[in-house]
């Protein structure tokens, strides 16, 4: 009798862990430079990253690992990333996180997985460093981005 609650006890409390586990736990968004971008993995290949998060145009002290997900592998993604990679653009990668659901990293090696890449900018790290005729010098004190919105009765100028 004892052995057989034991066995209902281990039981329930396997169902509980894993009713508990959730695809998506939280959703967020970083902003940054990717140092690292690379396929890895003996037994499940897997892309994974490194970002380093900004924060008002200076890097952070906030590491930021993420993974493409291999069930969801995007073949849009993976190029951008690695392209913001390669040349050290600014961007914000959209994600959400996992919780229990990546147990033997067959999905990747983190819980954290890349929705979306949307590229800030791309001479982040050579804004004065362009064309060397002009003689620019000064400092970059904040970045600021314009959003045109079609409320805008002019933006149609913008767009060609």
């Amino acid at each position: 009798m004892k052995r057989l609650k034991s066995v209902l006890v281990l039981i329930s409390s396997c169902l509980i862990l894993l009713s508990s586990c959730s695809e998506n736990y939280s959703n967020g968004e970083r902003i940054g430079v990717i140092t690292q971008f690379s396929e890895t993995g003996l037994i499940w290949k897997s892309w994974e990253g490194h970002l380093n998060v900004t924060q008002t145009g200076m890097n952070s002290s906030v590491p930021f690992d993420f993974s493409i997900d291999n069930d969801y592998p995007d073949e849009q993604i993976i190029t951008k990333l690695d392209s913001a990679a390669q040349y050290g653009w600014k961007v914000k990668l959209v994600y959400h996180e996992t919780a229990g659901k990546n147990w033997f990293s067959n999905r990747g090696e983190t819980s954290h997985f890349i929705t979306k890449v949307e590229v800030l900018e791309k001479n982040f790290g050579n804004a004065f460093n362009g064309n060397q005729q002009q003689k620019i010098s000064g400092k970059v004190i904040d970045t600021i981005y314009v959003v045109i919105t079609p409320d805008n009765p002019d933006y149609k100028k913008f767009f060609k």
